[in-house]
């Protein structure tokens, strides 16, 4: 059976009460004041029982809070005997590091866990990075963020996918500053992708492709450094001390890595079974020469060209 509330006694509720819903079952008093989920809006609040136990949903426009994490969506039910939140609708999640969007999810709040899907969205808010996939789970306590399926991501011109990506955050060394990306680590059919800014015309890509892939990046989110493992090839364009072109160079190895100054490839290495060959300067620009797994898809982030207007959950920013 459920009960429904109107929307007036449900504000009225707010307003005397400060009404704290979906609380974490806790015995201490300090450690369960930090756990609970305070609702700050929703339209309509019902209750009942189901197969699983006893449940309360809010409905419409629900924003609510846990410690420093903000959750909004159309509709979140918290079914109590498993301490677990389902998120239905328009589902966004931040932290004040990053923002993530999808169609739904699942929230345990005494783990400060969530698992999200279909058409996740995400996105640092202090650098240019950002990331789709089909489905996410984050992890507070580990200060990290799964993406799979289909995952990708861009960042300052550069493009990184594989089936999995990781994304690990650090934690700021000032309370000035928002915790930001020091790792990234991509699994299966990993790819790196990162338009040459030193060749106006035609537009060229230096590439890295591997089974397994780590990328680390500098306090100021700038990639420092790549190792790539595993079936590893690499395709980057050569220049000389006055930066003019004079070829481009393939590599094959067990392992390749890349070495970055202020975001810019200045130095490759590869290790063991290693294979080259180097293109002539005709050939720069000639997509048969890329590798074969390279796709440029920056038309598909969802953060560019005012696509994110239209992500839900802005309004309530």
């Amino acid at each position: 059976m459920r009960k429904f509330i109107p929307v007036s006694i449900l504000f009225a509720c707010i307003m005397l009460a400060q009404t704290v819903v979906l609380p974490v079952l806790h015995h201490n008093t300090l450690r369960a004041e930090k756990k609970k989920i305070i609702l700050e809006h929703a339209d309509t609040i019902e209750g009942g029982e189901s197969e699983v136990g006893s449940f309360r949903s809010v409905i419409g426009n629900v924003r609510f809070l846990h410690d420093n994490i903000t959750l909004k969506c159309d509709r979140a039910t918290n079914y109590e005997a498993e301490n677990r939140i389902v998120l239905t609708g328009n589902v966004y999640i931040t932290d004040n590091a990053y923002e993530i969007y999808s169609d739904s999810g699942v929230y345990w709040p005494d783990r400060e866990t969530g698992e999200l899907s279909g058409n996740v969205r995400s996105r640092m808010l202090n650098s240019s990075l950002a990331a789709k996939a089909r489905k996410a789970v984050l992890n507070k306590g580990t200060s990290q963020i799964w993406l799979y399926d289909d995952a990708i991501a861009w960042h300052d011109r550069k493009q990184i996918s594989g089936d999995i990506i990781l994304l690990h955050l650090k934690e700021a060394t000032s309370s000035a500053k928002r915790r930001h990306i020091d790792e990234m680590q991509v699994q299966g059919s990993a790819f790196f992708a990162s338009l040459d800014t030193l060749s106006l015309s035609p537009q060229v890509y230096d590439q890295l492709g591997s089974r397994k892939m780590v990328i680390r990046l500098n306090d100021n989110s700038k990639i420092t450094g790549i190792t790539a493992t595993t079936e590893a090839e690499s395709l980057y364009h050569l220049y000389d001390e006055t930066r003019k072109p004079y070829g481009i160079h393939y590599s094959s190895g067990n392992v390749i890595r890349m070495l970055f100054t202020d975001g810019i490839l200045k130095q490759v290495r590869v290790i063991g079974n290693v294979e080259g060959k180097q293109y002539p300067e005709r050939l720069r620009g000639d997509k048969s020469i890329n590798l074969s797994k390279f796709v440029w898809r920056e038309s598909e982030n969802p953060f560019t060209s005012g696509k994110e207007k239209s992500l839900p959950g802005k309004a309530f920013q």
